[in-house]
C-alpha cells in the first residue's frame, strides 16, 4: 500500500505540472505558429479572419482555466469535520480513499475529509465533490473543445507549411509512426515531429475529456458519485434528472456555460448528507 500510495501523490504532483506545460506550449503554438503561418498576408478579409480565431481561442481557453482555477478555490471538503480519522493498514477501500458516514469519504491524499466525494482529480490536485463538480464538468467541457479547436489549427497549419494532404483518412493514422522514421532518417525536422506529436495529445486529451464530461454528467443526472458507484451503491434518489442536474449547475446555468462564475448555492451538507446513507 505504501508503494502505491507514494505512486499517487508522486502524480498528483506530475499531472498539474503536465497541464500547465501542455497549456502554455499551446497558447505558445498558437500565437508563434499557427495564426502568423494561416493568415500571413494583412488583408482585411484575412485581418477579420485572425481576429474571430484569436478570440474563439482565448474564450475557449478563459473559460478551461477559469473553471480550472474554480475547481481549486472551492474545494470539496466537509466545513464541519476538522478531525483527521485514522485508516487502519488493513482498510479494506480503495487505497486513496476511506468511507466514513453521511455521504463523507477521507481522502488519503488530500488528507481531509470530502463532503460527497466523487473522485481526485490529479491535474487539479484535489477532490471533485459537491462544491466544485459544476466546475469540473465545465473545466472538462472546455479542455475537449481547446484541444480539438487547436487540433484543427494544427492540422492546418501542418497542410499550409509542409504541404501535408489530409484528403486519406488513413493519412493521421499513419502520421506519427511515419514522421518519427522520416525524423531519425533526416528528412524532417524536429519541429514538425514535435507538431505532429501535440496532434495527438490534443486529440487523445480532447476525446478523454469529453468521454469523462459525459460520464459525470449522467452521474449528476442519476443523483449519484463515482465512488457510490464504484462501491455498487443504488441510490434511492427520488428528484427528477432536471432537479439533480439543477443542483449542480443551478438556475443560471446559462451563465455558467460562458463565463466561470458561481451559479448556485452551496450544498447544505447536513441536509445532503441524509441523501448519501
Amino acid at each position: 500500500m505504501f508503494t502505491r500510495m507514494l505512486k499517487l501523490r508522486l502524480l498528483n504532483a506530475v499531472a498539474p505540472a503536465y497541464f500547465f506545460a501542455a497549456t502554455t506550449v499551446t497558447f505558445i503554438l498558437h500565437f508563434c505558429l499557427f495564426i502568423p503561418t494561416i493568415f500571413p498576408n494583412p488583408d482585411t478579409s484575412l485581418k477579420s479572419s485572425t481576429a474571430f480565431h484569436t478570440t474563439v481561442f482565448l474564450f475557449l481557453m478563459f473559460n478551461a482555466l477559469g473553471n480550472y482555477i474554480m475547481t481549486i478555490k472551492y474545494p470539496a471538503e466537509s466545513d464541519n469535520e476538522i478531525a483527521i480519522p485514522v485508516c487502519s493498514p488493513s482498510c479494506s477501500d480503495k487505497v486513496d480513499s476511506h468511507y466514513l458516514l453521511n455521504g463523507r469519504h477521507f481522502c488519503k491524499l488530500c488528507r481531509k475529509v470530502i463532503f460527497r466525494r466523487d473522485h481526485h482529480c490529479f491535474f487539479t490536485g484535489n477532490c471533485i465533490g459537491n462544491k466544485n463538480m459544476r466546475y469540473f464538468i465545465m473545466f472538462c467541457i472546455y479542455t475537449s473543445c481547446v484541444c480539438m479547436y487547436s487540433l484543427v489549427l494544427g492540422v492546418a497549419f501542418l497542410t499550409v507549411e509542409y504541404s501535408i494532404s489530409f484528403e486519406n483518412p488513413l493519412t493521421f493514422l499513419t502520421l506519427l509512426p511515419l514522421s518519427t522514421a522520416y525524423f531519425f532518417m533526416g528528412t524532417i525536422s524536429g519541429l514538425q515531429l514535435f507538431l505532429v506529436l501535440m496532434l495527438y495529445v490534443w486529440l487523445g486529451i480532447g476525446l478523454v475529456c469529453a468521454g469523462f464530461c459525459c460520464q459525470q454528467v449522467l452521474l449528476v443526472a442519476r443523483g449519484q458519485t463515482w465512488c457510490q458507484m464504484q462501491r455498487g451503491e443504488l441510490v434511492d434518489n427520488r428528484s427528477p434528472w432536471k432537479a439533480n442536474l439543477k443542483d449542480v449547475f443551478g438556475t443560471r446555468w446559462i451563465l455558467g456555460l460562458i463565463l466561470p462564475v458561481q451559479t448556485v448555492e452551496m450544498y447544505s451538507e447536513d441536509t445532503d448528507g441524509l441523501k448519501q446513507d
